[in-house]
């Protein structure tokens, strides 16, 4: 117990560095104008890449509770462990979203994710990235033939990319903690489920087609 605690600790940690630097931005952005959507979508990716890199190998770097969940239904991770790991990045989520809350204020509602337009909309563009997020994480974090030390900048990129487009349409959440953090501090909660069921269902669908596209090149092999 006391090991899976130490690499929950490590969850949190990335969790918060992933929405003190992501939803910080979010938030100087909004009252500097100096990082604009593209310096904003970089950070996220930056952050993500630079805490993998850091930590990956203490916890598994998911930080997301799409992602542990998606691991666990593919058997890459223990259902045992999944709800301590889940609490821990929640927590994380909340300390860092308290923290910018703190020395922010209250600015860009701390970097909360809210549909631009529509909810069918938004929760389709948050399925779509969070299926796309969970390909390239399973394509470089399982597979023996991928090359490992690529990982932190495959993640970290696709995050950039899919905030890239899909940032100004749903808020590019792709992450339950990430979304529900701010949402907590705020107390505000519009369309909120959207970034709790849609990374949910992108994170399954994106893993089980790349375990159906492994299988299929495994049997062509």
């Amino acid at each position: 117990m006391r090991h899976v605690l130490r690499r929950a600790s490590a969850e949190g940690l990335g969790t918060y560095g992933l929405v003190t630097a992501g939803c910080g931005a979010i938030m100087v952005n909004d009252q500097t104008g100096a990082l604009g959507h593209l310096g904003v979508a970089l950070t996220f990716g930056l952050i993500i890449m630079v805490m993998i890199a850091a930590i990956g190998h203490l916890s598994g770097a998911h930080f997301n509770p799409a992602v542990t969940i998606a691991f666990a239904w593919t058997r890459h991770f223990a259902w045992r462990d999944v709800p301590v790991y889940i609490l821990s990045q929640l927590v994380g989520a909340v300390l860092g979203a308290l923290t910018l809350r703190v020395l922010l204020g209250n600015v860009a509602n701390v970097g909360m994710t809210i549909p631009a337009n529509s909810v069918v909309q938004a929760f389709g563009i948050e399925v779509l990235l969070t299926a796309v997020l969970m390909f390239v994480i399973m394509a470089v974090a399982t597979d023996t033939r991928a090359v490992g030390q690529l990982a932190a900048i495959a993640i970290g990129a696709t995050v950039a990319l899919d905030a890239l487009w899909g940032g100004p349409i749903s808020g590019a959440s792709m992450n339950p903690a990430r979304s529900l953090g701010p949402a907590l501090v705020m107390g505000m909660w519009t369309d909120q489920w959207i970034y709790v069921v849609a990374p949910l269902l992108g994170s399954l669908a994106g893993a089980i087609v790349y375990q159906l596209v492994r299988l299929t090149g495994d049997a062509e092999a």
